[in-house]
């Protein structure tokens, strides 16, 4: 089985316990363990695979509390930092849907460093690059792009996954589609939301979205598009999976889930390089990774929703 070694943010999610009104009106709040790449991390190790998280936490409770949380479900922590600066925050309020309005704090994240050592030890493996505050300046912007260019010379799979939040680039989206362009280059398994997918390119209509997709360099691509299913392409034919029907308490971690998902099967491959290019394999793996995604909106918060294998076995 190969590793996943996913790479960026780990925070606290600081989620309003009484959903359905704005963030502004919440008094109440649970802290939760999340950032998009340490949710993938989660995925993959909840379901039995090899993930590591390579990150950066502050030296304060909040930092320990997150690394005690990855390490008790298998996360590999070794590569994970520490620093004298606060550790990153996020405050969440959900909608009746489950949707998220988000505001960050942000702290430790960004004190990442580049680490050599980890260009030696994983070689043929899967490199996983969560880009929700990876490109908002600080050590870890340099670190994270240092460490996609040693994934690609190990010959490694690359997946990515721009993870755009309006927050954070509101105002700003033309430096944001300009610092992902790099990173589509070198993307073997891109996992994109409808917005992200129509920002990036320009595009306005799907199809034509995903083409260009592909044509910036993307080898295999999930478009995913809330309940009518994800567009699965392998950049010469696609096929729509169908979503799995639930009614979402909290959508926070769903995306990650089905990442990590997705990624874990591929992890059980001799060559998961060469898979995706088999778009029948490719449709099998989402639909599994839809459901994943689904039984993670069904309780509050990310990692402490996402299935185990029992659970993905048994849900139906």
């Amino acid at each position: 089985m190969k590793n996943v070694i996913c790479f960026g943010e780990m925070l606290i999610d600081f989620v309003a316990e009484t959903p359905g009104g704005a963030l502004a009106e919440a008094q109440v709040f649970s802290k939760k363990a999340g950032g998009a790449p340490a949710n993938v991390a989660a995925a993959v190790s909840l379901l039995g695979g090899n993930s590591y998280f390579v990150g950066c936490v502050g030296k304060d409770a909040f930092g320990t509390f997150l690394i005690d949380t990855i390490s008790e479900i298998g996360i590999n922590t070794q590569f994970v930092t520490r620093s004298d600066v606060f550790t990153t925050l996020a405050f969440v309020a959900l909608d009746e849907t489950g949707e998220r309005e988000f505001v960050f704090s942000r702290g430790a994240d960004a004190m990442l460093k580049y680490n050599p050592e980890l260009r030696t030890k994983f070689v043929n493996d899967i490199f996983h690059f969560g880009a929700a505050t990876s490109f908002l300046g600080g050590e870890l912007e340099a670190a994270y792009y240092n460490h996609l260019l040693d994934a690609v010379t190990s010959g490694s799979l690359i997946s990515f996954d721009p993870n755009f939040r309006i927050d954070l680039w509101k105002g700003r989206e033309t430096i944001f589609v300009e610092k992902v362009m790099p990173y589509l280059r070198h993307t073997h398994f891109g996992k994109f939301s409808e917005e992200e997918a129509m920002l990036i390119t320009g595009r306005k209509a799907l199809k034509e979205a995903c083409a260009d997709l592909h044509d910036l360099g993307v080898m295999s691509l999930a478009i995913t598009l809330g309940a009518n299913g994800v567009l699965i392409s392998n950049g010469t034919s696609s096929e729509l999976v169908d979503s799995i029907k639930v009614n979402p308490k909290d959508t926070t971690g769903a995306g990650d889930a089905f990442v990590g998902c997705f990624l874990w099967q591929l992890s059980k491959y001799e060559s998961p390089l060469k898979e995706l290019n088999d778009l029948n394999k490719l449709c099998t793996m989402a639909t599994l990774a839809n459901k994943a995604g689904a039984i993670t909106t069904l309780n509050y918060g990310a990692i402490p929703a996402m299935p185990d294998l029992r659970r993905l076995s048994d849900y139906e």
